[in-house]
C-alpha cells in the first residue's frame, strides 16, 4: 500500500516545504559527542512535513533507532512538532496573536528493541509525560499566500515547526544502543484518554491540529542510524493506514510494516529518501 494517505494532512505543506532538507547543514551539534542520534533539522525551518494524530486516528508514533553508543545517562530528547492550530478561526480566517501558545501533555515512551522475528517493541524501559507550551501557527497571510497559509520570509506554510525538549538528566535513564521510541498525546477522539474537546460547542481544540514533524532518511539522519529504513513504529486505529493494509493488525504500537515499505518521500513511496520522525537524543 502506498503512503498516499500520509499526504492528506500535509498536502498543502509539501509543495511549500520542498527542499526543506537544505536547512540541514552541519552545525555544532554534529561535532558534539553527547549527541547519540539526530534526525532533527537545523536550523529549524518554518515548518516540516508531519503526521497529524487526529487526522490519521493515531495514538502513538515513533521509530526504532540505533545510537552511536549506549546512553549511560540520557540527558535531553528533542522532538520536533508541527502546530497547525490557529488561536481563532481557520483557513483564510486564521488569526493568532504573536507569541500565543497552548499547553499539551506529551508522553515519550522508550522501549527495548523487538525480539528477533517480531514486529512489536520489547518491554517498556520508561515513560515520561511533560506538559509543553506549543505555539499556535501564525495568522493567515492572504496577500502573499493561498489557502490561509502564513508567510515565513519567502515561503508559505500551513503549520509551524517547534522543538519540544524532554530534560531527563536527573532521572539517570540508561538506554541500550538499539531501542524503540514512541511519542503519544491525546486528541479529541484518539490517544490513551481522548479528551472529547470536539464535543464541546465552540471549543478550540488545538491538540487536534498538532502533528509530529518528519525529516528524511538518509539526508537528515546525522548521528546514529535507522535500522528499518522505510518503516516506522505506529499505532493507528485505521487498518488501511498501515503499509500492509492492516495485515499485521491495527490499534496497537507496531512496525509499519513487517513485510511492506512505503514511507518514501517521492513516488513510488517505497523508495529513498524515507520519512522518519524528527528527534534527537543526547547523553548527559
Amino acid at each position: 500500500m502506498k503512503r498516499l494517505f500520509l499526504l492528506a494532512p500535509i498536502a498543502a505543506l509539501l509543495a511549500a516545504s520542498a527542499g526543506f532538507a537544505t536547512h540541514a547543514s552541519a552545525t555544532t551539534l554534529m561535532s558534539d559527542p553527547d549527541v547519540l542520534y539526530q534526525s532533527t533539522v537545523s536550523p529549524l525551518p518554518g515548518n516540516l512535513p508531519s503526521l497529524g494524530f487526529q487526522a490519521t486516528q493515531t495514538s502513538e508514533f515513533g521509530n526504532r533507532v540505533i545510537m552511536t553508543k549506549n546512553a549511560l545517562s540520557l540527558g535531553k530528547v528533542t522532538v520536533t512538532m508541527s502546530s497547525w492550530a490557529c488561536q481563532s478561526g481557520g483557513g483564510t480566517t486564521c488569526a493568532t496573536t504573536p507569541g500565543a501558545t497552548f499547553t499539551e501533555p506529551i508522553t515519550l515512551n522508550l522501549y527495548n528493541p523487538p525480539a528477533t522475528g517480531t514486529y512489536v517493541p520489547g518491554s517498556l524501559i520508561v515513560s515520561i509525560t511533560k506538559t509543553f507550551s506549543i505555539p499556535y501557527r501564525p495568522s493567515a497571510d492572504n496577500v502573499h499566500c493561498a489557502g490561509g497559509a502564513w508567510l515565513d520570509g519567502t515561503q508559505c506554510f500551513n503549520g509551524k515547526a517547534h522543538n519540544i525538549v524532554f530534560s531527563l538528566a536527573t532521572l539517570n535513564i540508561k538506554l541500550p544502543q538499539d531501542f524503540v521510541f514512541g511519542i503519544a498525546y491525546n486528541t479529541s477522539q484518539y490517544g490513551s484518554h481522548p479528551n472529547g474537546c470536539d464535543l464541546v460547542t465552540g471549543a478550540n481544540c488545538p491538540a487536534d491540529s498538532l502533528n509530529v514533524a518528519l525529516s528524511q532518511d538518509p539526508t537528515n539522519v546525522k548521528k546514529g542510524s535507522d535500522p528499518d529504513t522505510g518503516k516506522v513504529f505506529w499505532n493507528t486505529s485505521t487498518a488501511t493506514d498501515y503499509c500492509d493494509g492492516g495485515a499485521a493488525g491495527s490499534g496497537f504500537f507496531r512496525l509499519d510494516s513487517p513485510t511492506a515499505t512505503c514511507w518514501g518521500v517521492n513516488s513510488p513511496y517505497n523508495s529513498a529518501p524515507f520519512y522518519v520522525p524528527a528527534v534527537q537524543f543526547m547523553e548527559t
